[in-house]
């Protein structure tokens, strides 16, 4: 495909290839020189134009298709464009020559088509596809030729008014095309024409399908908008005017009412009294009325509204429009559709509520109207049906878009809701009494989007209704209204998070039990009374089993009343009664059923085998009765033949949800029935779009058109699908309006709703029948359908069809068997008729029931005989029914059998397709062909592989050859490419030559069928070029796909979603642009913007306008707002997403500007918080802040809240994103220093934005908007809370924004505020506070105010509350104050507790710098007011939470009433706000019991500063009077213990790292405090149990904090139970007296044996515990490990500074373990201890522990010095026991050091002093034996002898201290070292230091021979002394060396001269006798004095001449 890239075609490199690659190679080269044209240089083209002229005129007479035409004329304009143009009349005479050629066959047509000029319009008499491509062709004459064409404009026109009518769809589509680009310049189309037109257009609806309804619609309403405000000017005519808004109405009234039929056939259906208009028709204006407003705009339709609604009410409620209730209801939906797609997306806000209030009184006007006629005259003739009839169309319609207005709107409508000069709701409320049942049920309706919307009115709503429903029983009307509406309300609670009280079940419980009671009692209202009682019971189901389950014993028993007794007693009913009675007991039964069937839907939990079996018996009785019903209605009459009818369709849905087993014994009848209504006589054809779809293959469903899903008037387009019926509406079920649905249900006339449940019903009992049953059946089946014949026949084949395929899905999904041969041969039969029916979907879903019966049977044989008789069906038959049939089969089979998978099969499969794909007779067989191989291509995977290549050449040569008017078989062919590119996979991106030619392939595909106009294959174009874009990202040319989808986007702007409007191409649309933005984001948007720059102004609409202003991503934010589809709204969520994620940073300030233009973007931002604001104010006003005034509304205007959600969302991600990259996004100095060199965004820059956007939204109208902008005021709070303010130091940069926040949160705590509103403006109060941003204490105050406001609320309890929500929310509220006021009492005390701890020096310079500390005394004291009623309001949630969290097992325990703060019909929904909340609640707790230290203080009201807590709230005033402060204390004590305990244990608490810290925080605060300290030291059970739950924790858990904090707590229960053991020792001291201490009993663990028990011993858990500790950190101490990979032996082992402090606290821990211990007990754990203390030391002496050893060491040598001091060494039966193991240990040590110290940086320094404390510490037994005690001095002997001045050093220092120790271990010591230390201090005169570390060598030295005299008797001291002297004179130097010598030797001489000026004087005899016998000593101390006594009177002269030059500042170094 290389050689096609050139200027002229290779005719010798396309003259080698085949004919199909002939076509490929062509229509590449032709892309390729569209593109190279206008890029080529002008002179290049001229040289070669005269042979690229005839190259293309070749190719031209070659009949192209129709692809290749296009491009091909295309390529030819711009060669004579670019060119020279003079050529171009010889080309032109070409073209008239094809023209004029006699050659009419139909390959050589389209040639002369292409070729057409003016005399166009002579040719409209050719084929269709003729006529088709000529309107295009004139179309594209017209663009190019724009007002030079006038001329020719009549002509034209004529032309296409004959083609807009045409039978062809295609050439009407083309014919509307053709107009709406003659319009632009053809004034005369919407002038003087435009009723001609007009009248046109209506025909032109008459049988048209989607693509023509849109087409013309588009036209019309362009033409309409075009003669109401003309976009040029007109020249005035005589007598013409400008068309008025009235008469434009007018038109479309007339077709709306009358059609478009000419005057005679409309005047004789007129006579004949029949309606003219068909749905079609109507459906096409309703089209034309929503694009006619859309392109007039949302400001027009604001001024105009109330005439348009003026104009819909007129229809819906004109006599003509309303003959029939099809044609009603369809009128209805038209209407609706018309208001919902302008109002709904046309309109902001603002504009929204002012036309609810223009419907609020029209509805008001329409309720007079009637309730007038109502008031007049005698009851008897009250009202004419025709005025009601009127009025209750309109009103439906009213009501029905108000509601959804007031859904939409949300919360942002409360004020309007509250507004009492308007009275909406008493308006709706009002027509609850209407006589008309469809306006009372959309009264209920639009009462149930009020609450959806609003879910504060669900409960005032509940109670006004309910209160009206008592006050007029008795009159028919308002039974019917306000039992419908309460179903509603209810229904409503569904869709709303807060839900109602469960006071309102009850209370409607009642009510419908008082309704059904006195149904009897009125027979003017029973059949009102019985059926709002059923509604009601059935609407009540959906509260959930916790409110029902309370009611259900009521229920049964009301079920019970409502059938016979038995079955016989239905046989005995027939013999009385009468037609009224009969009606009233079979609406009675049917709402018996369906309250059944709403137990079974929504509380399946309560369907017990009990009740189960307490139903069975009444359904016995309703299956008996269906029995019955045919004689009923001989007797009585059709009036009630309908309440039959529903009686047996509520039997039917009852019975299907059941298990067929439970009523096996009532089968008989039931069938009976069944084949009754679906083959009897009387039988209503169910619309088959109701029953067939849900039985095909979802995707088979492409077939038959674009699915109604996939369009966006799919609520319109339904009422051309639905039969007869015309659609459904609420009056055919009242009973679905408590349904779980954002949208009005539409249940179908009760006879179609009867077929579809039979069909079902069956599907579900057929798969229990016997075998004989089910033949017999199927067999009648077959042979119906045989004896039947025209549409009864079709009517009952779809049925018994539909009923055998809803059985074969039953037994595949039960896995079930269908039988034997006698049942396989009807069901084949039966199978093969439907295969083989004209109806499609019939066809469809026959396919899937004939793969289905493969799937259920697993037979191979019978596999094989089905697939071959489709492939012998294939071969011969030639009718393309039975052919596309039987394609579709072969692939569903290949779909539900793996094991068919043979390549054998699937190449004779897929050869059987190939044929049928090329079969161009029938275009129909073309497209199901296609697609049934686009199935097995997907099906077929890797096994496809061999027939790929031959697959891709069919599928291109079929685009290249395929007419545009068979659209269905182009779509099919863009299936199939999906699936074969999907196929090949990432196979895609090779490199070989076949690679390479397949990709080619899909390129070339991908842009022929982006060439094609229909939009559903534009739509598979860009899918395939998604999937070629995942697999082969390479060869996607990003700089033409992102134009051509954007151009998708922005073309038919003007239309209702400011897009395309096929649904299914926005979809395709999106999708493929966030997959782009996965990745290549910035590109994306770069060539958005680049395309809208360079587009033509001609239709510059407004996403053009915002793809300049704010690029790609605005507009997708302006799409999201109108879109309401929700797969694409999710779609456009992600892309915006993507784009965010990877273009954020780089783009920072452009993202969020954004988001604060589309949260700006409201036209009443805030306003009515600002005046709230205002009113609020104090002295401190908030509101000074911000007042949310709305800006310029830059190029957003008028969002909806939704898209202002999602972009305060957007900012949350944002700052979250820049969270993990550079550190300048949360510094300010940092970001202010980098933005100077370089060009970066940091969002701190931006953060006064941040808080503005947080402010607006947080002050919104609607709910969800303020819970967004509260958790982004949260994520900015815990984001840049410590922030430093670079230009005030000291203080955080949030400071400046305290009022802001302050304001922000202020209406979340106000009285009307909801619970899940306050509850997170709680979370943000106590994150605000606990910040420490707030430095003033009034600034504190204010918001502690609001905090201290919620408190008092929560005080008053939920018993004073008005209940508009359900208890739970109260519990939520609750739940969150207390979390709140806990999390901000941690901070208090926390801070309170650094300012107290021995730092806090540099707190105190803070406060001096002027920054006060908000965390310190200030807060504590503002919580001490509070304290005492949230310690109880804390212990009663802890109480709460600690029942809640009771396993199952204990249910029976919980209270009956329930806890404090839920009740206990809400336990299920209570827990999960117990379970956010209890964990700060607990820490809060701890930390005020440590306040007090478990002393009980007055909690009396005195200290209260607010109102006393309810008695139900916290203990009972009855327990409280009787329990004394101990057993209070121990409850609290074991309340925290016991909850820690259950939360820590749980295996769910892995990822809740901050509740287990708070746990473990709690504890260690208890512990703290010696009570309860002395509790857990005395319960050893309760000891271990923590310690074993905490070993659990350290385990399992990584985390550093926790591990500290365990081993922290592990501390305090050892320490506990050692002051236990010490308190027990020292009371039985004091009890025995000091005379009898021997005989003290023993305490501590191991008793008298020893023993540690597992499980049981304290002693030994605390060992396991640190052992584990230990062994993960040093795996070496592990035998085991030691030498394994695991335990890295031999390896360095890196501790880092927290592995450090780990192994220190768990030594420390081992070090007191014996000390708890008996004696006979420590002796039993002394050598594990021991053990792991000297394996840690000997690690560390290694060296093996990295470079953090230093740090452990210490703690090391305190663990050993703790045991060596322990009692038990000393405690007289331990003693011996003890010695002998520490001499063990000492022995251990000195030999470890003996084999390690050869080793290359073993820290001898270290073995020195662990040895050194052996021998100071343990008793002298231990050190004193042989040969330890020589051992002991070698070591010391041989580190004197050390290299190394560091170990001398130390060596030195240890002698001292031992030295100066007990004279039994310093004797033998001294004697032993005492001459070597003389030695080496004689030598040092001989070598002097030279460096500090050999001077404090020396030094050390001399302290230790000064320790040697000192150590020494009185007796010996003097001569010791003589030899001490003569050492130090030695080390003194003369003057004149002194002064040349280096600094450590003068050092050494000074400190010399110091010792020997101390030492002297205190021993004067000795050193009088030394100075007398040796004079050169004398003489040399002599000049040392002297020269040092010089030396010091210099230094006192030197500062004062110094001080005379330096300056004085200099002076405050001093005080450092």
């Amino acid at each position: 495909m290389e050689q096609a890239h050139s200027l002229l075609l290779n005719e010798e490199a396309c003259s080698q290839l085949r004919e199909h690659q002939r076509a490929e190679f062509v229509f590449e080269w032709l892309r390729f020189l569209k593109k190279l044209l206008p890029a080529t240089d002008r002179a290049d083209v001229k040289k070669n134009q005269k042979r690229l002229v005839e190259q293309l005129t070749t190719v031209l007479t070659g009949s192209p298709g129709p692809p290749t035409r296009l491009l091909l004329a295309q390529c030819l304009a711009l060669v004579y464009r670019v060119g020279d143009s003079l050529t171009s009349s010889l080309t032109v005479d070409r073209c008239n020559d094809i023209i004029r050629s006699k050659d009419d066959s139909p390959s050589f047509l389209p040639t002369r088509l292409t070729c057409l000029g003016w005399k166009t319009v002579a040719f409209i008499n050719v084929y269709s596809q003729g006529r088709c491509e000529i309107m295009l062709c004139i179309e594209k004459i017209l663009k190019g030729l724009g007002v030079s064409a006038m001329s020719c404009h009549r002509d034209i026109y004529k032309a296409a008014r004959t083609c807009l009518t045409d039978r062809s769809m295609a050439v009407r589509c083309a014919a509307a095309k053709c107009l709406l680009e003659l319009q632009r310049e053809a004034v005369f189309l919407w002038s003087t024409e435009l009723e001609n037109v007009a009248t046109l257009c209506f025909r032109a609806f008459e049988g048209s399908n989607y693509d023509v309804r849109v087409g013309i619609s588009k036209l019309l309403g362009t033409l309409l908008a075009s003669a109401l405000e003309p976009r040029q000017a007109i020249a005035p005519r005589p007598g013409s005017k400008r068309n008025s808004l009235k008469e434009v109405m007018e038109l479309l009234s007339s077709g709306f009412l009358r059609g478009g039929a000419g005057f005679l056939r409309a005047s004789g259906d007129m006579l004949k009294g029949i309606s003219s208009v068909s749905r079609d028709v109507r459906v096409g204006i309703t089209q034309t009325c929503v694009v006619f407003v859309s392109i007039l705009g949302g400001a027009w339709l604001e001024t105009h509204f109330s005439c348009l609604l003026s104009l819909l009410m007129e229809w819906v409620s004109h006599a003509r429009a309303t003959q029939y209730p099809a044609d009603a209801v369809s009128c209805h939906c038209c209407a609706s559709f018309i208001l919902r797609a302008t109002l709904g997306t046309l309109l902001g806000e603002k504009a929204q509520i002012a036309a609810a209030k223009e419907i609020c009184q029209l509805i008001s006007k329409q309720k007079r109207v009637v309730d007038a006629a109502l008031h007049e005259g005698n009851m008897e003739a009250r009202v004419r049906p025709a005025d009601v009839a009127a009025s209750q169309h309109v009103l439906v319609c009213a009501l029905l878009e108000l509601g959804s207005l007031l859904q939409d709107l949300s919360s942002t409508a409360a004020p309007l809701l509250l507004d009492t000069s308007i009275g909406m709701l008493d308006t709706v409320i009002s027509v609850l009494l209407h006589p008309s049942a469809s306006a009372r049920l959309a009264a209920a309706w639009c009462l149930r989007c009020v609450a959806v919307g609003n879910p504060a009115q669900v409960a005032v709503l509940l109670d006004r209704c309910a209160e009206r429903l008592n006050a007029l029983k008795s009159c028919p009307e308002a039974v019917a209204g306000y039992s419908a509406a309460i179903a509603a309300l209810l229904g409503a609670v569904q869709l709303c998070p807060l839900g109602i009280s469960h006071s309102k079940g009850k209370v409607v419980m009642t009510l419908a039990e008082d309704l059904l009671r006195s149904a009897a009692q009125n027979s003017r209202i029973s059949v009102q009374r019985t059926q709002g009682g059923w509604l009601l019971l059935s609407a009540l189901f959906t509260l959930g089993p916790t409110v029902m389950e309370h009611h259900l014993p009521r229920l049964l028993l009301l079920w019970k009343c409502a059938f016979p007794l038995s079955v016989k007693d239905v046989e005995n009913e027939l013999r009385r009664g009468d037609s009224f009675t009969w009606q009233v007991t079979l609406e009675g039964r049917a709402g018996a059923l369906c309250a059944m069937k709403s137990l079974v839907v929504h509380c399946k939990d309560l369907l017990t085998d009990d009740v189960i079996s307490r139903l069975l018996p009444l359904l016995s009785c309703a299956v008996a009765l269906l029995n019955q019903l045919p004689s009923i209605i001989k007797s009585y009459g059709n009036q009630i033949k309908n309440a039959a009818t529903v009686f047996r369709l509520r039997v039917y849905e009852i019975l299907t949800m059941l298990e067929p087993k439970t009523y096996e014994e009532s089968f008989g009848t039931v069938l009976k029935q069944l084949l009754n209504d679906l083959t009897g006589p009387e039988i209503t054809a169910c619309a088959e779009l109701n029953l067939l779809p849900s039985l095909c293959y979802s995707q088979d469903l492409a077939l038959l058109g674009p699915g109604l899903q996939d369009v966006d008037q799919h609520y319109i387009e339904e009422q051309l699908h639905g039969g007869g019926s015309g659609g459904g509406t609420l009056e055919y079920d009242p009973f679905t309006i408590f349904e779980k649905a954002q949208e009005v249900p539409t249940p179908l006339p009760p006879a179609s709703a009867l077929t579809a449940a039979a069909v079902q019903l069956f599907g579900v009992i057929f798969p229990h029948l016997g075998i004989q049953q089910k033949a017999q059946i199927l067999e009648q089946f077959c042979e119906f359908v045989r004896q039947l014949k025209g549409a009864r026949q079709q009517t009952v084949q779809i049925h018994v069809a539909a009923a055998f395929c809803c059985t074969l899905k039953c037994l595949a999904s039960s896995r079930r068997e269908l039988g034997s041969e006698e049942v396989q041969i009807p069901a084949l039969s039966l199978l093969l008729g439907a295969l083989e029916g004209s109806n499609p979907l019939l066809r469809c879903m026959a396919a899937e029931g004939l793969a289905r019966l493969v799937q259920v049977l697993n037979d191979p044989n019978f596999t094989v005989s089905i697939t071959l008789m489709s492939f012998d069906k294939l071969k011969t038959a030639r009718d393309a029914i039975t052919r596309t049939g039987h394609a579709l089969a072969l692939s569903a089979v290949y779909r539900y059998l793996s094991g068919i998978s043979s390549p054998q099969y699937l190449s004779a499969c897929v050869g059987v397709l190939f044929t049928l794909s090329q079969d161009s007779t029938s275009h129909e067989v073309q497209m199901w062909a296609l697609h049934a191989l686009s199935m097995v291509v997907d099906l077929a995977g890797p096994l496809y592989h061999s027939h790929l290549e031959a697959s891709f050449t069919l599928v291109l040569r079929l685009l290249l050859s395929t007419p545009h008017t068979h659209v269905e078989v182009q779509q099919s062919l863009g299936r199939c490419l999906n699936a074969l590119i999907t196929s090949m996979g990432p196979d895609l991106q090779g490199e070989g030559a076949g690679v390479c030619a397949v990709r080619t392939s899909c390129l070339v595909g991908c842009a022929v069928m982006q060439d094609i106009q229909d939009c559903l294959v534009q739509a598979q174009a860009i899918s395939c070029l998604q999937q070629l874009h995942m697999f082969a990202p390479r060869f996607v040319n990003l700089a033409s796909l992102v134009p051509s989808l954007c151009e998708i986007l922005l073309d038919y702007s003007v239309l209702i979603n400011l897009c395309s409007s096929y649904l299914s191409l926005r979809r395709a649309v999106v999708a493929c642009l966030r997959q782009l933005a996965q990745r290549e984001a910035v590109e994306v948007s770069e060539h958005a913007v680049a395309l809208v720059k360079e587009l033509p102004c001609r239709d510059n609409t407004q996403l053009d306008v915002t793809i300049k202003e704010v690029g790609l991503e605005g507009a997708l934010f302006s799409l999201l707002d109108r879109e309401s589809d929700p797969r694409l709204c999710r779609d456009i969520q992600e892309t915006l997403v993507h784009m965010m994620s990877l273009a954020a940073e780089s783009s920072l300030a452009h993202w969020l500007k954004l988001c604060k233009d589309v949260l700006s973007a409201s036209a009443a931002a805030a306003a009515a918080v600002e005046t709230q604001q205002e009113e609020d104010g104090d002295r401190y006003d908030d509101s000074s802040a911000f007042h949310a005034k709305s800006e310029s509304s830059g190029p957003f205007n008028n969002l909806r809240w939704s898209t202002r959600v999602f972009s305060m969302e957007c900012v949350c991600r944002i700052i979250a994103q820049c969270e993990n990259r550079d550190l300048a996004h949360f510094n300010m100095a940092l970001a202010q220093e980098q933005r100077l060199h370089e060009s970066a965004d940091y969002v701190v820059l931006h953060l006064a934005d941040l808080i503005r956007m947080a402010f607006m939204a947080a002050t919104d109208h609607s709910d969800q908007l303020r819970l967004a902008g509260l958790q982004t005021l949260l994520v900015i709070i815990r984001k840049f809370s410590n922030v430093p303010e670079p230009e005030f130091p000291g203080h955080v940069i949030l400071e400046q924004y305290q009022a802001n926040v302050g304001a922000a949160l202020r209406p979340a705590f106000h009285v009307d505020a909801p619970p899940n509103v306050t509850a997170k403006a709680c979370q943000v109060c106590s994150a605000w506070i606990a910040s420490g941003v707030i430095s003033d204490l009034r600034d504190l105050r204010r918001v502690h105010q609001l905090l201290a406001s919620s408190l008092a609320k929560v005080q008053v309890g939920r018993d004073v509350t008005s209940q508009l929500y359900n208890e739970s929310t109260f519990t939520m509220e609750t739940l969150a104050v207390l979390k709140a006021w806990a999390e901000v009492y941690i901070t208090a005390v926390q801070g309170s507790r650094q300012r107290e701890s021995p730092g806090s020096h540099l707190q105190q310079q803070s406060d001096e710098a002027g920054t006060a500390d908000p965390a310190g005394a200030g807060l504590l004291k503002l919580v001490q007011t509070d304290l005492a009623t949230l310690s109880r309001l804390w212990l009663a949630a802890l109480q709460d939470h600690a029942l809640l969290t009771l396993p199952s097992q204990y249910s029976s325990q919980l209270p009956s009433t329930g806890g404090s703060f839920y009740t206990a019909e809400m336990v299920e929904q209570a827990r999960p706000h117990y379970y956010s909340a209890w964990a700060t609640i607990l820490h809060a707790t701890a930390l005020w019991l440590n306040s007090t230290g478990f002393i009980m203080v007055d909690e009396g009201p005195a200290n209260l500063s607010r109102p006393v807590t309810p008695t139900s709230m916290g203990q009972s005033t009855s327990l409280s009077s009787v329990k004394s402060p101990e057993d209070v204390n121990t409850d609290r004590l074991h309340l925290i213990l016991g909850i820690s305990v259950e939360f820590l244990c749980s295996p769910h608490s892995g990822d809740q790292m901050e509740n287990i810290s708070s746990c473990l925080q709690a504890l260690q605060a208890l512990l703290e405090v010696p009570w309860p300290r002395s509790k857990v030291g005395n319960d050893q059970a309760l000891s271990v149990e923590l310690l074993s739950v905490l070993h659990r924790l350290i385990v399992t858990r990584e985390s550093p904090s926790i591990q500290l904090a365990v081993l922290e707590l592990v501390r305090q229960i050892v320490c506990a139970a050692q002051e236990h053991v010490n308190e027990k020792r020292h009371s039985a001291e004091v009890d025995d007296g000091a005379a009898e201490k021997e005989t003290v009993p023993e305490f501590g663990e191991g008793r008298d044996t020893g023993g540690l028990v597992p499980g049981k011993s304290l002693v030994f858990g605390a060992l396991e515990l640190c052992l584990c500790t230990l062994v993960r950190k040093l795996p070496q101490l592990s035998p085991k490990l030691a030498g394994s990979p695991t335990g890295r032996g031999g390896q360095t082992c890196f501790l880092s500074n927290t592995d450090c402090r780990l192994v220190t606290s768990a030594l420390a821990i081992l070090s007191e373990l014996p000390s708890i211990c008996s004696p006979e007990g420590s002796v039993s754990v002394l050598p594990t201890v021991l053990y792991l203390l000297l394996g840690v030391l000997r690690e560390a002496v290694k060296g093996s522990v990295g470079a953090e050893s230093g740090q452990l060491v210490p703690g090391i040598l305190q663990a050993l010095r703790t045991v060596l001091t322990s009692p038990m060494s000393r405690a007289e039966k331990s003693r011996g026991a003890w010695t002998e193991l520490l001499r063990c240990a000492l022995h251990t040590l000195l030999e470890s050091w003996h084999s390690d110290k050869m080793e290359p940086g073993v820290d001898e320094v270290t073995t020195l002093t662990s040895l050194t404390i052996f021998l100071l510490y343990a008793s002298a037994e231990v050190t004193t034996v042989e040969p330890l005690q020589t051992r002991c001095i070698q070591a010391f002997r041989d580190s004197l002898e050390s290299k190394d001045p560091v170990v001398l050093s130390r060596s030195y220092q240890l002698l001292v201290s031992l030295f100066q120790g007990p004279a039994l271990v310093a004797r033998p010591f001294i004697l032993a070292l005492g001459g070597r230390l003389v030695s080496q201090l004689e030598e040092v005169e001989k070598s002097r230091p030279q460096g500090p570390a050999e001077l404090q060598a020396v030094q050390d030295a001399i302290r230790a021979l000064e320790a040697l005299v000192f150590a020494a008797d009185e007796t010996h001291r003097p001569q010791l002394v003589a030899v001490l002297l003569p050492i130090l004179i030695s080390l003194l130097l003369d003057e004149n060396a002194l002064a040349s010598a280096p600094a450590a030797s003068r050092s050494l001489h000074e400190s010399a001269l110091r010792d020997l000026m101390r030492i002297g004087p205190q021993h004067s005899a000795v050193f009088k006798a030394l100075m007398a016998s040796a004079p050169h000593m004398k003489a040399r101390l002599e000049a040392a004095v002297k020269g040092n006594q010089e030396s010091v009177n210099t230094k006192a002269q030197a500062p004062r001449v110094i001080s005379k030059n330096t300056p004085s500042i200099q002076l405050k170094i001093n005080f450092l």
